[in-house]
């Protein structure tokens, strides 16, 4: 039976390592999978899907998932920064998993550096996605708590607020628990 699925995490939680690591299995086992990604996602080869680690896979970079049709015999689609698409794309990953019998595991952020959640991850969840929480800890040095949100310095160390959520790039960023997202964001707490 086909599925939709969302892997959610803060970035540090191998969300694109993971991708790579399932395309690879699948693949190996005989099993067609296409692996997409948004253009929007520059951060690397446009065309590979990479992480930290230094594994990468080949990819499909698309602006938006309009003219978008699986090759014939695809059974798994596998989507890395899938918040950088729109919801209405989310409908029509709706349409591939419940109508032509593919599973399709979206991988991406809940929630943007201002602690609002994305409209397509908000769109995931309201469709039914089953969820997946991939967990890391708070980068706040001796914290052991699971981060759940980021913060975005600016080139001086001081916490970006509002914006449009959205700056790609993630030597700017750290993942950190809601306790250290309260004391920088909210609070002021100089790093």
């Amino acid at each position: 039976m086909a599925n939709l699925h969302f892997h959610y995490g803060t970035m540090g939680t191998s969300k694109s390592a993971e991708l790579i690591m399932n395309a690879y299995n699948w693949t190996k086992n005989g099993v067609k999978v296409e692996c997409l990604k948004p253009k929007k996602d520059n951060r690397w080869a446009k065309e590979l899907i990479s992480s930290r680690i230094g594994i990468s896979t080949p990819a499909k970079r698309l602006e938006n998932l309009d003219n978008y049709n699986p090759d014939k015999d695809t059974k798994v689609i596998l989507i890395d920064e899938v918040q950088f698409f729109s919801p209405k794309d989310i409908d029509k990953l709706v349409n591939l998993a419940d109508n032509y019998n593919i599973i399709v595991i979206c991988y991406g952020l809940l929630v943007d550096y201002n602690e609002n959640m994305f409209p397509t991850s908000k769109r995931l969840i309201e469709v039914g996605a089953k969820l997946h929480q991939l967990k890391s800890n708070c980068q706040i040095e001796g914290c052991m708590n699971l981060s759940t949100h980021h913060l975005l310095f600016d080139s001086d160390g001081n916490v970006v607020r509002g914006g449009t959520g959205i700056q790609i790039g993630d030597s700017i960023y750290k993942s950190v628990c809601r306790k250290h997202f309260n004391l920088y964001y909210r609070e002021g707490k100089v790093k």
